[in-house]
């Protein structure tokens, strides 16, 4: 398991399609956002195993929102991982 540390408008590269950024941190909580194609599956880690490989029923209606270029101009990028 790789550990890194963020702060606000950092984020993480995964491949080539795949940037996690952190949005908002606070006293004990980390909001984050998660940019990745339309049929990538992206589950919270308090789900159950049974839901985790349950299939996805329908693809996503709408396109993953794409960062403004003033959001891409301050993150700042982690090292390759």
């Amino acid at each position: 398991m790789l550990v890194v540390s963020r702060k606000k408008h950092e984020f993480i590269q995964i491949g080539e399609d795949i940037v996690i950024k952190v949005i908002k941190t606070s006293r004990g909580s980390v909001k984050i956002g998660i940019d990745a194609p339309g049929g990538t599956r992206v589950l919270r880690g308090e789900l159950s195993i049974d839901e985790l490989f349950e299939p996805v029923s329908k693809p996503l209606s709408r396109r993953p929102r794409q960062l403004a270029p003033k959001e891409q101009d301050s993150m700042q990028p982690v090292g390759a991982l």
